[in-house]
């Protein structure tokens, strides 16, 4: 079975241009390093829970939207390989600090999951 990581990003609507920016140089980078699949989603259809929600659950603010995104790798083992070698890599650097971000860092969840049904 293959091996997930995915994340839940608050990100400000007025920066999604820059985020998807940023997203095309991180799937070129993961891709080649060996990922299976590289998928980013815009919140289109995102409503407020009233115990949990995808909004509720990175805080969202007014002029924010959530973005859903997952990585997909042949196993774990192969996430974790792959993994460090992106995070070396010299195309993401500067993309990854936390001053260039253009969303709040802090608020972002994220996790690895085995795949069971697929």
């Amino acid at each position: 079975m293959s091996y997930v990581d995915g994340f839940l990003v608050p990100v400000p609507k007025a920066k999604i241009d820059e985020y998807i920016r940023i997203s095309e140089i991180a799937k070129t980078v993961w891709m080649e390093h060996g990922a299976l699949e590289y998928v980013e989603c815009v919140g289109d259809d995102v409503p407020d829970g009233q115990h949990t929600s995808f909004p509720m659950s990175v805080k969202l603010e007014a002029e924010e939207t959530v973005i859903f995104s997952w990585i997909r790798y042949s196993s774990r083992e192969e996430r974790d390989r792959i993994l460090a070698l992106v995070m070396a890599d010299p195309r993401l650097k500067d993309q990854m600090s936390p001053e260039t971000m253009p969303f709040d860092g802090k608020r972002m969840m994220f996790g690895g999951f085995k795949v069971v049904i697929d």
